[in-house]
């Protein structure tokens, strides 16, 4: 089992100055064509073989993807690994604050 919160209230707690943890388990295009300035890259289709870096972030990690979906996915897994995670509900399209776009 693991959290939920949505993309208003992540935009609310980073732009309040919280240290938060997050990932975006998006491909690289699409995290090249905008993100959360505070998120780091980790595409859903290498997170397996990059579990280890997981061990540089303060739990709980904040998973975003594109609508909540693959980041859910990432969660039920982590989670079941013994990782404290959180899903980004309505993931980048119902992201309400700036996007950085390229690496």
């Amino acid at each position: 089992m693991y959290g939920e919160i949505t993309a208003s209230e992540l935009e609310t707690r980073l732009r309040e100055g919280e240290k938060l943890s997050v990932i975006d388990v998006r491909e690289r295009d699409e995290w090249q064509s905008g993100h959360i300035a505070e998120a780091h890259s980790i595409p859903l289709s290498e997170l397996v073989e990059r579990l280890g870096e997981l061990s540089d972030y303060e739990e709980p990690i904040y998973f975003v993807c594109r609508s909540g979906n693959r980041s859910g996915k990432a969660c039920d897994y982590l989670s079941a690994q013994g990782y404290e995670v959180v899903n980004v509900l309505g993931g980048m399209l119902s992201w309400p604050g700036d996007a950085v776009t390229g690496d």
